[in-house]
């Protein structure tokens, strides 16, 4: 296994070699982007968006670092789109903002979610819709597309052919044996792929640490039945607003008990007219009503199928759970179900929406307490059983924490490859493979880019860690006016906070220590205001760490007169 340094290096691309740069995906879930080069051609592979954690407050979304191939987009041929998630496809409008005209390639229900996200910044989009099956030529890349099963429909994997060898970039997978659409992951054109050759396998590691084989996901249709026939009140189910195939199972099961449901928030609407309109989602006549409709049936006639199952606080359940939804108050009797499982990281927003909805009165289900969610990513039994059909000359794995990461990688020494066969890799690493052999060869740099509303990239991480400071000790702002001259105190000092205490008269202690300080200061001949203003952050901080042991943001203003 290899790993390599992140200072900055980027070596020449040697003549008749293959080039994979992962811009994001590795290290965290989520802002997933490859970028394959061969003879000076560039082929991208996704480019989704990281959702923040609690120590990023303030950031909406978590792009890739452009960095390494904004000077390079006349180069990028195509970028190919394996499924429709958020942290596949959210940084799509971003990358286009800088070239439009960039083709996106992928199957039908990926290319609509898509172009319904780039309609609204008015992006109109070169697309080429791609089958499993298939095979298109992107100027030096040729892209043969297999498919398989994920929780989305449509889900592809792509094979990435060149002269320099074949990698098989496989994005989400599962291998459910009996998915309800009857679209099964392709093992037996993977198995063909590997009797040809694979040279570098991409593949997704997120439950590399979970042994054994998935559950059907037509295990979870009883159970959510169950749920249905024991409710006597309102039913609310939340959900990823691209799972489809859970909303089919929540749609069936209203229809067999006699509910109305009707979608809430901006993206289930979306994502589900879209899933009808290309048939991936059948919904009988007169099930789906709207808001204003269902508020006026009866409890136990309606489900609410919403958005919001990783604690999102914008979220139409988490505006739920904490009294702010304008249509939805939670009551006793209400039985909300999370659908969903918990992405890492979001395990303490989720928790925190399951209490407060208890709270309310609620009947609250999910993972930990029913089968009402299986996972879309395929554990180590099926992760070893790719690596022996496929039969890789070297694994990569991609898509994950660390410890997915590490823990795919011993799967591939298990299966029989060499260590020095397995390439560990992080975000920004250059790993070039060359006469059959994957190695980190360099560093392209990569950093997280922010976006803060219609922000991108102004938020760098000393602000962050300004916001952490403000949310964690508050802010306190102490100003003092100084004769020009001498340097003496004639006013004040004066001293303000937020966020640190109520007591007016906290601060009273602090102020003849202030005056002292800058005093003695002007007898020593110290008048300039900048050395002045580091004296009364030294002093402050001083005594609020003696009083308090707390650190806030200190802020001195030194006026002269």
């Amino acid at each position: 296994m290899t790993t390599d340094q992140t200072a900055v290096h980027v070596p020449p691309l040697p003549k008749g070699a293959l080039r994979v740069l992962p811009l994001g995906g590795l290290g965290a879930i989520g802002r997933n982007m490859t970028v394959f080069e061969y003879d000076g051609k560039l082929l991208i592979v996704d480019c989704g968006v990281l959702f923040p954690d609690v120590d990023q407050p303030g950031v909406d979304l978590i792009l890739p670092d452009f960095t390494p191939i904004l000077d390079r987009l006349a180069d990028v041929q195509a970028i190919v789109l394996t499924h429709g998630h958020e942290d596949h496809i959210g940084a799509v409008p971003y990358l286009l903002a800088h070239k439009k005209d960039i083709p996106l390639v992928g199957s039908q229900f990926t290319l609509a979610l898509v172009e319904a996200k780039l309609a609204e910044r008015r992006i109109d989009p070169y697309t080429l819709t791609v089958k499993e099956g298939r095979s298109e030529k992107l100027g030096p890349f040729e892209c043969e597309f297999f498919a398989v099963n994920h929780s989305i429909p449509d889900a592809l994997a792509v094979a990435i052919k060149t002269p320099a060898g074949t990698a098989l970039h496989t994005g989400d997978f599962k291998m459910d044996q009996l998915p309800l659409d009857g679209r099964i992951t392709d093992l037996a054109g993977f198995a063909r792929l590997g009797s040809e050759g694979v040279d570098l396998l991409l593949s997704d590691s997120t439950n590399a640490e979970i042994p054994g084989f998935v559950s059907p996901e037509r295990e979870i249709g009883p159970v959510i039945d169950s749920i249905f026939a024991k409710a006597t009140g309102r039913i609310i189910v939340a959900s990823f607003a691209s799972h489809v195939h859970r909303v089919q199972q929540v749609l069936d099961s209203a229809h067999e008990h006699g509910r109305k449901v009707a979608f809430i928030g901006r993206s289930m609407v979306r994502n589900m007219g879209i899933a009808r309109d290309l048939g991936l989602l059948h919904i009988p006549d007169r099930l789906v009503v709207g808001m204003d409709e269902a508020m006026n049936l009866p409890p136990d006639q309606i489900v609410l199928m919403s958005t919001g199952s990783q604690g999102e606080p914008m979220s139409a359940l988490g505006r739920m759970a904490t009294g702010d939804h304008r249509h939805v108050t939670i009551a006793p009797g209400d039985t909300v179900v999370l659908a969903s499982s918990l992405v890492p990281g979001n395990e303490t927003s989720v928790y925190r929406v399951i209490n407060r909805l208890s709270r309310a009165g609620a009947t609250v289900i999910h993972k930990e307490v029913a089968k009402v969610h299986v996972s879309g990513h395929s554990p180590a039994g099926e992760l070893l059983y790719l690596l022996n059909v496929v039969k890789p000359r070297n694994l990569m794995p991609v898509h994950g924490e660390w410890r997915h990461l590490r823990a795919h990688a011993r799967l591939g020494i298990e299966s029989g490859l060499r260590p020095e066969h397995v390439v560990l890799a992080e975000d920004g690493d250059i790993v070039d493979l060359v006469d059959g052999r994957a190695r980190v060869v360099g560093h392209a740099g990569n950093r997280y880019i922010y976006v803060d509303g219609l922000a991108v990239g102004d938020v760098g991480e000393s602000l962050l860690t300004e916001r952490k400071i403000l949310g964690d000790g508050g802010f306190i702002a102490a100003t003092v006016v100084v004769d020009s001259v001498t340097g003496k105190v004639v006013g004040g000092p004066a001293i303000s906070a937020k966020g640190f205490s109520e007591d007016p008269e906290a601060f009273n202690p602090v102020l003849p220590l202030i005056t002292d300080g800058l005093n003695r200061a002007a007898g020593d001949g110290i008048t300039d205001p900048h050395q002045l203003q580091q004296i009364v952050r030294r002093i402050v901080g001083r005594w609020v760490n003696e009083a308090y042991r707390r650190r806030p943001m200190i802020v001195p203003n030194v006026v002269e007169v």
